[in-house]
């Protein structure tokens, strides 16, 4: 269940309009999902998501795309965020993901949760040699 509804006709806003017609354009399809759908509540908050979104994910940066998509795939599982994990799932398949990969992100993201709860819960302090502070400059 949804804390706010999504607006009936989002783009009768001509900024979200602007915004969704982007979205289809960047993705090139004519769906735009639930969660833009939703954000379209306030159009300020809509463009500047957008906007961070385009820049990280859709902009050639030093990370491929898929890479990008699983990256986003572990902190929503970290996060909890059920929407995310499904969306960039599927995001994460179109860009070429195999079944394969889906299970060592998974085992990855596993051990991760797990040796990260040991060692919160040992303290180990970090070793010097993982500190930059201590290391100087690479």
């Amino acid at each position: 269940m949804t804390t706010i509804a999504a607006p009936v006709d989002p783009e009768c806003d001509p900024r979200v309009r602007a915004v969704f017609d982007d979205i289809r354009a960047t993705r090139r399809t004519d769906h735009v999902n639930a969660f833009w759908r939703h954000l379209a509540f306030d159009a300020a908050l809509l463009e500047r998501t957008w906007a961070e979104v385009k820049t990280v994910m859709a902009t050639p940066s030093a990370l491929d795309p898929l890479t990008k998509e699983l990256v986003y795939i572990a902190v929503s599982i970290a996060n909890g965020c059920s929407y995310c994990v499904h969306s960039h799932t599927a995001a994460a398949r179109a860009k070429g993901m195999t079944v394969a990969q889906h299970a060592d992100l998974l085992a990855v993201v596993a051990l991760a949760a797990k040796t990260n709860q040991l060692a919160t819960a040992l303290q180990v302090a970090v070793d010097p040699a993982f500190d930059q502070a201590t290391r100087g400059a690479d």
